[in-house]
């Protein structure tokens, strides 16, 4: 799930060389109002992607591993773009010694930690809760820019951020924020995506320090790689002291790759496809689908219902980002 970021560097979703893979091709004389509808639809395909993600990490909670889900995701997911990244790769080897620690942090940040983070949550949190928690993500970006960057923050900003707090106080203890602190600790979940969010966040913010010369390609790859790598152990652990295998059957090899091949490698490629038509600034306003798609998904296929602390937790988040991410930004422009 790489998503919320590509809003915070424009530049550096410029620089992506999506002519390395011809998964789409266009005319020249293309009009600049039917590359918009192409946009459109990458876009909206994307987002279906990232929903999927968490409905099929909760379909398959009792059957495949968490940490398993994950390794198997990326491995898939590397096979599939190493061949194409390895020559960026090799042209960009002087940068990655340089900047190796940075790259080694994103890579536990957004690859090794947040969706292994996730598929851990849901093995016992509905998906449309983990949804709604991960749909606050925009506002802990902003508050992380504030504390590690210094980005100026205005009191809508700081307001959105602490009515996308209420909202979230408001899920995880189900409607009794007073007991937020015994829902935590109940061992639902909440405290594995609240993590996931976190860890998610930072990434997002530490996406600015990715070295100028290293194109979306070449990047996309090592992190995969390196994220598998620090993810090898936490897998290890899993299977031989935990005792929880994974047996290759249907149901698991679709899904390892519906979240290899769909909502890690096409998701990737039609986002900066998007990114590359819209502008960053324009794509990111699709970031909001992903929780439509995921509780639209949830409800057909895991007869999920939202209850009335579902929606109350759901409007106060969605006005804190209206609040830190619209009005916010409209008043620190002016």
């Amino acid at each position: 799930m790489i998503f919320l970021t590509k809003t915070l560097k424009p530049s550096t979703w410029q620089r992506f060389d999506i002519s390395s893979i011809r998964t789409i091709s266009m005319p020249a004389n293309t009009s600049f109002k039917k590359l918009e509808w192409l946009a459109y639809l990458l876009l909206i395909l994307t987002t279906l992607f990232w929903g999927g993600n968490f409905v099929v990490g909760r379909a398959v909670h009792a059957e495949i591993p968490p940490i398993a889900l994950a390794w198997w995701r990326w491995l898939l997911a590397l096979v599939i773009i190493l061949p194409f990244a390895l020559r960026p790769l090799w042209q960009a080897r002087g940068i990655l010694r340089q900047h190796w620690k940075n790259l080694t942090l994103m890579s536990l940040l957004g690859v090794t930690g947040f969706n292994t983070l996730v598929y851990l949550g849901l093995q016992t949190l509905p998906a449309s809760n983990a949804i709604l928690l991960l749909s606050a993500c925009p506002v802990f970006i902003l508050a992380f820019s504030w504390w590690f960057f210094g980005d100026r923050v205005n009191q809508l900003q700081i307001l959105g951020m602490l009515v996308s707090l209420g909202g979230i106080a408001i899920l995880v203890s189900k409607g009794a924020p007073l007991d937020i602190l015994s829902q935590l600790g109940s061992g639902n979940g909440n405290l594995w995506v609240l993590t996931a969010v976190i860890s998610w966040a930072l990434y997002s913010v530490m996406l600015r320090l990715r070295p100028a010369g290293l194109g979306g390609l070449a990047f996309f790859g090592l992190t995969t790689l390196i994220g598998l790598l620090l993810l090898t152990p936490f897998y290890l652990y899993e299977m031989l002291v935990q005792g929880k295998s994974l047996t290759f059957n249907t149901t698991s090899l679709l899904s390892i790759s519906y979240v290899a091949v769909f909502a890690s490698v096409a998701a990737f490629l039609f986002w900066n496809k998007g990114v590359e038509i819209l502008t960053a600034a324009r794509a990111g306003y699709f970031i909001h689908l992903i929780p439509v798609w995921g509780l639209l998904l949830a409800s057909l296929f895991l007869a999920e219902r939202l209850q009335l602390f579902h929606w109350l937790g759901m409007a106060f988040i969605f006005c804190g980002i209206w609040l830190a991410t619209v009005l916010g930004r409209r008043k620190a422009t002016k």
